[in-house]
């Protein structure tokens, strides 16, 4: 009955009678942006075979660059692995073959509707020279969850786990044996139906591409400083801010652009009236304070309500927080926490230090934070540039990154 009321995009919606109103009023919380994503979507993974891989060798393989030159994502290996799949034949063999461009109509759905999303992780290699990828189930959870999002097919985890394992593998000379350094790798998914009527593809690509890159702060930790953002939003309860979708990306720079112009390295993203602060840049947002009434520290993150995304390092370092700072005395606490409460806590000098997390640099320190036209100090003095707890949490990632402490989160390839 519910879906029979309920109005639909493009069609004229019939005011329900006094007798259907009555089933209508005990589901009123049911709204149409309530529907599950996967309503729009493959409700259900679906077909990807590892078994049926074909790999083609490139007949020109590159030289890997000098370590010390790498850019972030300015480099790419010599393979790529790509997965096409139709609303027909599900989920096609995959295939690994030489890095090359996209041969895409203009009519494309990708470029005019934006059905694309991606995730980021990183292949490590060992003491012994083995490959190692960091926590990949956590990734193509959220790959899943985002490609559910924006009618793009869903995929089985393992098996796409297995294939970037074999991809990662051939192109282990690319990974530089030294610490700090990586392999990058992106995968992505765009739709790839031939029409600008808006509806769900009926054909999509899933790709995985890779670069090597080296540490996001080669000469050591350089604490960075922010400009609270308040003009602009990043996401909203209700939206996708929360999925890792190309889309959300592109508005952001124009406010990084701003605090760049103004002499800070990122912004600070607020949320609301109250001033939330959700996320730094394109990172998660982590303060180590002393509580106001207890004295107690605790290690302060947002909560994953809509507004951030759910990130593989946040949830690392929250993990990590409760096993080693917990026994310590500290409070791991998951909670809304506003511009002004960090500026109160800096001017008692509660506030101990402050970081982004994510993929690229794990722990990013954070010095100062303008807002309304005072710089908020985040507890570092001028000699420092990162408080204990980021680096410690750097530490603690890496040993298991690298594989010097055994444990789940690290996948041998």
């Amino acid at each position: 009955m519910l879906r029979q009321l309920l109005p639909r995009c493009g069609r004229a919606f019939r005011a329900p009678t006094a007798r259907q109103l009555l089933p209508l009023r005990a589901v009123q919380a049911a709204r149409c942006y309530s529907i599950k994503p996967e309503a729009a979507s493959t409700s259900k993974p679906v077909g990807i075979d590892p078994s049926r891989l074909t790999i083609t060798k490139t007949t020109t393989p590159k030289t890997p660059s000098d370590p010390a030159t790498l850019v972030f994502g300015r480099e790419f290996t010599d393979h790529m692995l790509t997965i096409e799949w139709t609303r027909q034949d599900g989920w096609l063999p995959p295939q690994i073959a030489p890095y090359q461009n996209l041969s895409l109509d203009p009519a494309t759905c990708v470029f005019h509707y934006a059905f694309e999303c991606f995730e980021g992780l990183k292949a490590y290699k060992d003491k012994s020279g083995n490959v190692r990828l960091f926590r990949p189930d956590k990734n193509m959870q959220r790959f899943n969850k985002s490609a559910a999002r924006i009618a793009l097919p869903t995929f089985e985890p393992t098996a796409l786990i297995d294939l970037m394992s074999k991809f990662t593998k051939l192109e282990e000379r690319f990974i530089p044996n030294q610490r700090g350094y990586s392999l990058y790798l992106r995968p992505t998914m765009i739709g790839t139906q031939k029409t600008i009527g808006v509806g769900a593809p009926g054909s999509a690509l899933l790709y995985i591409i890779a670069s090597p890159v080296g540490p996001y702060y080669p000469t050591g930790f350089k604490a960075v400083s922010l400009e609270a953002t308040n003009y602009a939003v990043r996401a909203w309860p209700g939206g996708v801010g929360d999925k890792k979708l190309g889309a959300n990306y592109a508005p952001c720079i124009v406010p990084q652009l701003e605090a760049g112009s103004r002499g800070f390295q990122q912004n600070l993203w607020l949320f609301g009236e109250e001033e939330y602060v959700t996320e730094v840049g394109t990172m998660n947002m982590f303060v180590a304070i002393k509580n106001k009434e207890t004295g107690q520290k605790e290690l302060i993150t947002a909560p994953l309500d809509g507004t951030i995304l759910a990130g593989i390092t946040r949830d690392s370092i929250l993990s990590l927080a409760r096993e080693k700072l917990a026994p310590e005395g500290w409070a791991v606490v998951e909670r809304k926490y506003t511009m002004k409460e960090l500026d109160e806590a800096s001017q008692e000098g509660r506030l101990m230090e402050a970081f982004g997390s994510g993929t690229a640099a794990i722990v990013s320190p954070v010095r100062k934070i303008s807002w309304k036209g005072k710089l908020v100090d985040c507890g570092l003095n001028e000699l420092e540039e990162s408080g204990e707890i980021a680096l410690r949490m750097k530490g603690w990632m890496e040993a298991r990154q690298y594989g010097d402490e055994e444990h789940a989160w690290s996948y041998v390839c």
